[in-house]
């Protein structure tokens, strides 16, 4: 079965972690000082925040799967997308050991495939993704490309 994953970038943890507290219904399944997750069974979610990324919101979705065939599985789909992806082996994030697919979507939203094998005591690696450049959780992040549409320009 696997779980969706979600990743948001914060301003204050600890603020932030009290209302996710009270909202969830649940304390932290993980709390270090830059981080927290909550791994909820209903709904089956994996959702963590941390103060690592460049600005407060949403830093990137995935997919937590439970063996590293539905991992090798969702890499070979993805790379029918024809979007550029980063592969990466036992690499260490958000205080875990895991195997991990990462794409951004046509709006440049990062997406993480991943099949964690084992827990961390350091936050983790950076990523290289081409010229990208790092954000909370390890992900890679696209470049901001200005597109004008009619006399309006607006980033994509």
């Amino acid at each position: 079965m696997k779980r969706f994953h979600v990743h948001v970038a914060v301003a204050d943890l600890e603020q932030s972690t009290q209302f996710y507290t009270t909202f969830f219904n649940t304390q932290p399944t993980v709390k270090k000082d830059d981080y927290a997750k909550w791994m909820l069974d209903d709904p089956r979610i994996n959702f963590a925040i941390s103060v690592r990324g460049r600005e407060p919101g949403l830093d990137h979705l995935g997919i937590q799967v439970e063996d590293a065939n539905d991992l090798k599985e969702i890499s070979l789909r993805l790379k029918q997308a024809q979007q550029p992806i980063l592969e990466q082996e036992q690499t260490t994030c958000c205080y875990a050991k895991a195997d991990k697919t990462w794409i951004h979507d046509p709006q440049g939203i990062a997406w993480e495939s991943f099949y964690t094998t084992d827990t961390a005591t350091t936050y983790g690696e950076d990523a290289d993704f081409a010229t990208q450049i790092n954000t909370a959780c390890c992900a890679p992040a696209t470049e901001i490309i200005p597109v004008t549409i009619g006399k309006k320009e607006c980033s994509k």
